[in-house]
């Protein structure tokens, strides 16, 4: 499910976004989830998942930019679409990242152009990130962000970058199925991000989190093959 969030203070425009929103991904038959915030605070008061935002720029109290601005330094790593009715205003929008941006009135071909670019991109993203289901909740981890996962009593733990860790059921092998080379598995426990390795040294990972991970005598001589091949692939 994605999960797709409108903010903007007037009514007429945050229910008119939410209506063609929800028209594009019913035709494309998408699972989404749509809320709608009246303001900059508002939404900044909200801790959930939010995959797309559509973010108006001019909004009293706080302006669109600048709610931007705190939610990308909060690590917020969502879709940011911009309304506006002043294009000059675009130019500012590179400071956090923003996808697109719609000039009100929105033009329905505008919008679809917008929304098919995106699933584009998303779809390419897709190649080099793990979707995680967790419950009815679902969320999207790239892989460049997975230091290294760990599964204990049949649940998998991804310890990330950011030292967040996210765990959920699922079986090892099945995991190993669904990532891309820079990962090995050197132990039936673990499953590593090659690009996270610091070094090795008898029968241990050293990785740059600090932590230190067994690899089994099995998959010793294997693993030293692979970190060459890695280095080719990828660092080279």
């Amino acid at each position: 499910m994605l999960h797709i969030a409108v903010c903007d203070d007037e009514k007429y425009m945050s229910d008119k976004i939410r209506m063609m929103v929800f028209d594009f991904f019913c035709r494309k038959n998408m699972d989404i989830e749509i809320l709608q915030f009246s303001s900059g605070k508002e939404l900044l008061k909200y801790d959930g998942i939010i995959d797309i935002l559509f973010l108006d720029i001019q909004m009293k109290d706080i302006d669109g930019m600048e709610t931007a601005k705190k939610m990308r330094s909060r690590k917020f790593k969502g879709v940011v679409i911009f309304i506006t009715v002043l294009k000059e205003m675009v130019f500012q929008s590179f400071e956090v990242q923003a996808f697109d941006y719609l000039v009100k009135p929105i033009e329905a071909s505008h919008f679809e152009k917008t929304m098919e670019r995106l699933l584009v991109s998303m779809k390419n993203a897709g190649e080099s990130s793990l979707l995680v289901q967790k419950g009815y909740e679902s969320s999207i981890i790239l892989f460049d962000d997975i230091v290294y996962c760990e599964i204990i009593d049949r649940k998998v733990y991804l310890h990330l970058a950011s030292s967040e860790i996210v765990d959920f059921y699922d079986r090892i092998e099945k995991l190993e199925t669904k990532l891309d080379s820079r990962f090995f598995r050197c132990h039936r426990s673990y499953l590593i991000n090659l690009q996270y390795l610091k070094s090795y040294k008898n029968k241990t990972a050293y990785m740059a989190d600090g932590k230190e991970i067994p690899v089994s005598r099995l998959r010793s001589k294997e693993f030293s093959n692979v970190i060459l091949q890695y280095m080719k692939e990828w660092r080279l």
